[in-house]
């Protein structure tokens, strides 16, 4: 068998396979997220979110949502180095991003079942 038949044969056999491929994954809430800042932000995500009362006065203050509180969450940066991991039962996360060109961090306690908004500050540079 010459070579461009095996390619023919081998092209058309990964084409099959990715149509079928597509076909099982379609409609899925397929993702990867591997690295340690998007677990853990996928996984705050997950729960609800229960605000303190400093963090509630903020975000009445400055005229936020829980739709901006989650977005900040999920396309933020988790600083690991200002965060506590090594706790027992709930881990603290440090979470970095802006909104309106300031920067803006949060506190987030992670418990199993809920995540709590500890803080959120403007950072100032």
């Amino acid at each position: 068998m010459k070579f461009t038949q095996r390619l023919g044969y081998y092209l058309s056999g990964f084409a099959i396979g990715l149509v079928i491929l597509m076909f099982f994954l379609n409609g899925k809430d397929a993702s990867c997220d591997y690295g340690p800042n998007a677990r853990t932000k996928k996984n705050i995500g997950s729960k609800p979110i229960k605000y303190s009362d400093n963090a509630s006065t903020f975000i009445f203050t400055n005229k936020l949502d829980s739709t901006i509180i989650k977005n900040l969450i999920k396309f933020g940066n988790v600083d690991f180095s200002e965060s506590l991991t090594d706790l027992d039962s709930c881990n603290i996360y440090h979470i970095d991003n802006s909104y309106k060109e300031r920067n803006i961090a949060l506190k987030i306690q992670n418990c199993d079942s809920i995540a709590s908004l500890i803080s959120i500050d403007y950072v100032m540079d």
